[in-house]
């Protein structure tokens, strides 16, 4: 990989899968970061295997040999149905997290969320996501972290949502009033104890992995306010990890709400769904 310019497509993505030891997909980052550096979808790339490569591919190659996230060499992460700008001090994006927006959808049907509020927004994940979803809704956004925020402002604009989307810095719902159709959350919810993988732990924020010792720290900050942010036909998805159905069920209980668990596409326990 000294030379990029001297290796075919082909070549280039077999001896990079070959440093990806530590990743589940190695041969599929090698493509993403390929096409990335290309400047082209990765469905062109694969239709010719035996272009060029540009030099700039040996350094992404090594960032993520290193651990680095995909997501944050390549900037950017899709979510739902939209593309958003991640970076360092961003949780990144995952596919189990659309579980919320899907759940949502089905709780509406037909009509709409008009008002939603995303606490613990990071770059704008849940909020724009349910934006996007109903083109008729506002919202507001949530998040302590100041570099999460400045992605969230990135992508508000990028996303052309700016009109419809507030994004306040703030501890969970403290400085909320009013109520709203739709809640959102996805809170840290990993014990402190948990192994994690190391590109997560390594990388990504801690605040936004990490909630005590029993990951239920966030959960009980969090869920006694939603009683008085639900509107009466309302709803609440928070998203918990696959071993919390029961203890976050608990709290909703007994903040006066009720609760339903949903499962994400793979068939694990992923939101608890909070309804006066």
């Amino acid at each position: 990989m000294s030379d990029g310019t001297a290796a075919t497509a082909r070549d280039a993505l077999r001896v990079a899968a070959l440093r990806f030891g530590s990743s589940d997909t190695p041969r599929l980052d090698a493509e993403w970061l390929l096409a990335h550096a290309l400047g082209i979808d990765r469905s062109a790339l694969l239709l010719d295997l035996d272009r060029g490569v540009p030099a700039s591919f040996a350094a992404l190659v090594d960032r993520r040999a290193a651990g680095e996230p995909i997501a944050y060499i390549m900037g950017t992460r899709g979510f739902w149905t939209i593309d958003l700008a991640v970076g360092p001090g961003v949780l990144i994006p995952r596919v189990d997290s659309e579980t919320l927006i899907l759940v949502a959808r089905e709780h509406f049907g037909e009509r709409a969320p008009a008002s939603v509020l995303d606490l613990g927004t990071g770059p704008g994940t849940l909020l724009f996501a349910a934006l996007d979803e109903w083109p008729e809704a506002r919202g507001i956004g949530v998040e302590f972290s100041s570099a999460a925020l400045r992605y969230a402002r990135v992508n508000r604009d990028a996303l052309g949502k700016a009109e419809r989307a507030s994004l306040i810095r703030g501890d969970w719902a403290a400085a909320i009033e009013g109520r709203f159709d739709l809640v959102l959350a996805n809170p840290p919810y990993i014990g402190t104890g948990e192994a994690v993988a190391q590109d997560v732990a390594g990388h990504e924020p801690a605040a936004a992995l990490f909630a005590g010792s029993d990951g239920l720290d966030a959960y009980r900050a969090l869920v006694p306010q939603l009683p008085r942010l639900l509107t009466d036909g309302g709803m609440a998805a928070i998203e918990i990890g696959w071993t919390q159905a029961e203890a976050v069920s608990a709290l909703v209980d007994t903040a006066g709400l009720h609760a339903h668990l949903r499962h994400d596409l793979g068939g694990r326990p992923r939101c608890i769904v909070a309804t006066p």
